[in-house]
């Protein structure tokens, strides 16, 4: 019997409560690699999900417009981000929610900007070993959007961190992150109150905030779990964990856009990667649907 796949919810045309936008930049990235083979890599793998999840006994039924991709192969992040926030903000305008795959991390401060509202009402949650808050000497790069966007205008009072991992950050980047009023959470933060527990406070320190936004970075998952993540770390996130997040976060009304990124598919070993990148595609949809539901 044939099954109907998350790839069958997907259109390039009609309408739609959810759109999907590709940024597949990899230039400027800390490390070189593929990541702008993810997007395409993701469309392919979730032709292998069902729509059905066992777990709750429900069929997802959605519309999803698949906005193609931003031209940002090859271009620098400070040349990409006009193509990025251009094609980010034409599905933001029309669309409740709007899933963005990356790419490397540099395509989160475009992604922020293309939300329509002013950065001071924005709200930011990343998932995330790493703090991004390299120096912007150099322009742009993926390891330092925060910093961009701080420099841009986003308070920190506005972001909270989820999973950073010990050894993979600065002790300067902690205390400019402290400094900036960045709402810090370990990984061991998360191993001891809960992922929800944690996501709740970040909630609560944003409510103020007109439309929120979550950088999903896939290094935060525990690396025996995400091999294709240049960033990953052993000792970080279960993906189990991830998963949960994702669906828990994409069920808040006040989040309007979710990125995911730092995938390369180069590096990606049995499909690991591709499948848990699709699964939490399915997880966004699964919070979403729970999110209508109880309208």
């Amino acid at each position: 019997m044939s099954w109907t796949s998350i790839a069958d919810l997907i259109a390039p045309s009609g309408d739609a409560e959810i759109a999907l936008v590709g940024a597949p930049m990899e230039a400027g990235s800390v490390t070189p690699g593929r990541c702008d083979l993810a997007p395409e890599i993701i469309r392919k793998t979730l032709r292998r999900f069902s729509t059905y999840d066992v777990e709750t006994g429900k069929e997802l039924a959605l519309r999803i417009l698949d906005a193609g991709d931003a031209d940002v192969k090859g271009v620098m992040p400070a040349e990409g981000f006009a193509p990025i926030e251009m094609a980010v903000a034409r599905c933001t305008v029309d669309h409740d929610l709007t899933i963005v795959l990356g790419g490397n991390n540099a395509v989160t401060r475009p992604a922020a900007h293309a939300l329509g509202v002013p950065l001071e009402k924005i709200g930011l949650i990343t998932l995330d070993a790493h703090f991004d808050l390299r120096e912007t000497d150099q322009g742009p790069l993926n390891g330092n959007p925060i910093r961009c966007l701080l420099e841009d205008g986003l308070p920190g009072r506005n972001i909270c961190q989820i999973g950073l991992a010990p050894y993979a950050n600065t002790a300067k980047m902690h205390r400019d992150a402290e400094a900036a009023g960045i709402g810090v959470f370990t990984i061991d933060d998360v191993r001891e109150e809960g992922i929800l527990e944690i996501i709740d406070e970040a909630l609560d320190r944003l409510e103020a905030c007109e439309a929120l936004m979550v950088d999903f970075d896939i290094d935060v998952i525990d690396r025996s779990q995400c091999p294709g993540a240049p960033g990953a770390r052993p000792g970080g996130m279960p993906v189990g964990m991830f998963f949960d997040a994702a669906r828990y976060l994409a069920s808040h009304p006040g989040v309007k856009l979710v990125d995911l990124t730092e995938f390369d598919p180069s590096l990606d070993v049995s499909d690991i990667t591709a499948l848990t990148a699709g699964r939490w595609v399915c997880e966004v949809l699964a919070g979403y649907a729970a999110r209508t539901e109880r309208r």
